[in-house]
């Protein structure tokens, strides 16, 4: 998602510092004319039509570069060998990206990820009211910001539908294109006034669920939301990323196996159970799930534990990147609407989605803890600022996994929060074992501003 238009950007972006524009390529790998070509001949030609130097290199923007053969290697020359290029690059077959860069790649390029949207970037898209509260600037770790969130600071109900579109459509920016729909159309859903030949959108996003039961055409954006996702992010991977990259020959299994864990989210996976119902070994189950990890479908978090030994024994939760996806898979529709419970899973997959995101993008690993009958959520193990999260969808949920918690591990004293809706911001008291609280969507506001942080200064180094 997006990484094309990064591509325009990069290229306005040179533009604009005065790059000539000979010295600036487009190549579309996966383009007929190109996909057969050499990729060193490509660069050859570059390099001579345009009279790149050491001093004034070429720019060359190779988009969905994995269809290019043996892109890394060429990609590796390149940088030995001090050709006069400079290259950016993009591939959505994210899984062959992985497997090739472990050799080739290492001190010779960097990777940078395009997650779905945040919370904040979703609003800022969708939503064109003030949101009456103010998230501060991100500080140098999530920790820092958490503590400088004005104290007492409540979110109402106003945004509880935004969340609840990024949680069914997705933080896929092309799907709300779908929102789009016929004048009349929106009038019968409830829409308001516009004039002849306008096209509606939603002043806020909220308003589509608040007239969701008397508009089956808005349940018509959700279904081809879902078929959209189902074809481009659950197909594509399961039936031709993952089986090109890996040699797959039953790639119907990875499709039975995604529908499992779908089913599981944010639950303790059981490999022993799964083995048995689908008919594979441990060793094919494992195989398997790192493939659905490495296409960007699904993430697990480990059982912390001080001991890295432990942590690799212990049981590990499944989490879908996008809950969207995971509604596709299963073909829910407006299922989620109708049910507590599932909203409350994927309340919890919105939450640790976005803190997974900040940890690609900040190098932190991200856990769950559960010893005998204690249980966190979260925790966010950043190496001088470590974290811990319980996710709830009332202010009254158990705070006492969060102490048992602090008690048996003395750095999160004094770090640990309940994240819940309606809750005030109230920080912990330091070193104390009883946990402070943060209001759901001020806290899913902060640390989508913080994975932004992390994301711009590697990418704008100061």
């Amino acid at each position: 998602m997006g990484k094309t238009t990064v591509l325009y950007q990069s290229v306005q972006r040179l533009l604009a510092q005065g790059i000539e524009p000979h010295r600036i390529w487009w190549m579309r790998i996966d383009h007929p004319f190109l996909r057969s070509a050499d990729l060193g001949e490509l660069v050859r030609e570059v390099v001579g039509c345009s009279g790149a130097t050491a001093d004034q290199p070429a720019y060359v923007m190779l988009d969905e570069v994995a269809y290019a053969g043996d892109w890394d290697l060429w990609l590796k020359a390149f940088y030995d060998d001090h050709w006069p290029v400079q290259v950016a690059a993009t591939s959505s077959a994210t899984v062959v990206l992985r497997d090739r860069r472990m050799e080739s790649g290492v001190g010779r390029w960097e990777e940078q990820f395009l997650m779905p949207y945040s919370f904040g970037e979703f609003l800022g898209l969708v939503s064109d009211e003030e949101h009456g509260f103010t998230v501060p600037p991100p500080g140098s770790t999530l920790g820092e910001t958490l503590r400088d969130l004005p104290a007492g600071q409540r979110v109402g109900q106003r945004l509880g539908g935004d969340r609840v579109a990024l949680m069914l459509v997705g933080g896929f920016p092309g799907l709300l294109k779908l929102l789009d729909v016929h004048p009349r159309e929106a009038a019968a859903s409830g829409g308001g006034s516009i004039g002849e030949g306008d096209t509606w959108r939603p002043k806020r996003m909220s308003q589509i669920w608040e007239v969701w039961g008397e508009s089956p055409i808005l349940a018509d954006v959700l279904f081809s939301a879902q078929t959209v996702l189902r074809q481009d992010a659950v197909e594509r991977a399961v039936y031709k990323d993952i089986p090109q990259s890996f040699g797959v020959h039953d790639p119907s299994m990875l499709e039975r196996l995604l529908y499992v864990l779908a089913g599981q989210v944010t639950g303790l996976l059981s490999p022993t159970k799964i083995s048995r119902d689908l008919g594979l070994t441990h060793p094919t189950l494992d195989r398997y799930l790192s493939y659905l990890e490495r296409a960007f479908l699904v993430f697990t978090l480990p059982n912390y534990s001080a001991s890295e030994a432990t942590v690799q024994r212990r049981g590990r939760k499944i989490y879908f990147v996008d809950g969207a996806v995971r509604n596709a898979v299963l073909q829910r529709g407006l299922g989620p609407l109708e049910d507590h419970g599932e909203q409350g899973l994927l309340l919890e997959n919105l939450v640790v989605s976005e803190l997974h995101t900040l940890a690609l993008h900040s190098g932190v690993r991200v856990y769950h803890w559960r010893e005998r009958e204690s249980e966190v959520d979260v925790i966010f193990d950043h190496p001088s600022d470590p974290l811990a999260f319980e996710i709830a969808s009332s202010p009254r949920h158990t705070r006492e996994g969060l102490r048992q918690l602090a008690r048996r591990h003395e750095i999160y004293r004094g770090k640990c929060y309940l994240v819940a809706p309606q809750l005030p911001v109230a920080q912990p008291v330091a070193g104390g074992i009883d946990p402070g609280t943060l209001p759901l969507d001020t806290f899913l506001l902060a640390v989508g501003a913080q994975a932004h942080r992390e994301l711009r200064s590697s990418l704008l180094p100061v």
